[in-house]
């Protein structure tokens, strides 16, 4: 099953393209303590193929899962694939500052994921910031929004800590994004198909409260 039509493959190819998914700082993964087991049904792949997936944590803890990384990567259900109408969503708590500025967010359209994995993802930061990005399965990502500072976008606070919740609308009328219920963007081109869930850079301590996906 294929993500793209040929306007995205076209607009895709003439982006700019990222050396990294998801950030572009020096500082090395931190393992997470007491890493290397998942909940029962998800699933992990990490940016990259030399990364530790003993360096993640996560767990669940009502109300959801809390998530600390270690390694940059995406989390995601088998029963959670959506075709046709839908709209994915998630609450996501930083809980404290990390180094640098890292993002956490959603993805959609997923295939592949185990070995090649191609997807679209929309991630937020703690510096007000939002991104949309095209993950192709040789590996290469294609910046469809570079990162842009939103009024919608929750800023971390003086301890670090920020809430956001993040929205895809899906469909044949291509996918709308929504920040905190304000649309921040919209692809007319895009039908995202496939694989939906979470992704979280590396060097994070996230609670996801809540995460679904509505069929329409």
């Amino acid at each position: 099953m294929r993500t793209l039509t040929l306007a995205v493959a076209l607009l895709a190819a003439a982006a700019p393209l990222a050396a990294q998914a998801g950030h572009q700082h020096d500082d090395p993964d931190q393992a997470a303590p007491g890493g290397g087991t998942l909940p029962a049904g998800w699933h992990a792949h990490p940016d990259h193929a030399d990364a530790n997936l003993a360096g993640l944590r996560m767990a669940s803890m009502a109300p959801g899962w809390h998530v600390t990384t270690g390694p940059a990567v995406i989390l995601w259900r088998a029963e959670d694939a959506a075709t046709g109408e839908y709209t994915v969503s998630a609450t996501i708590h930083q809980t404290r500052a990390p180094m640098h500025p890292e993002a956490y967010g959603v993805f959609i359209g997923g295939n592949g994921l185990d070995s090649a994995p191609e997807y679209f993802y929309f991630l937020v930061r703690g510096d007000g910031k939002y991104m949309v990005r095209h993950h192709a399965s040789n590996g290469e990502v294609h910046t469809l929004v570079d990162w842009t500072e939103s009024p919608a976008v929750h800023k971390q606070d003086e301890q670090g800590r920020a809430s956001n919740t993040l929205a895809v609308e899906a469909g044949v009328r291509g996918v709308r994004y929504l920040i905190n219920g304000t649309q921040v963007g919209e692809f007319p081109q895009i039908r995202a198909q496939g694989q939906v869930g979470v992704r979280v850079n590396h060097n994070l301590d996230v609670h996801v409260s809540e995460f679904a996906v509505t069929r329409r």
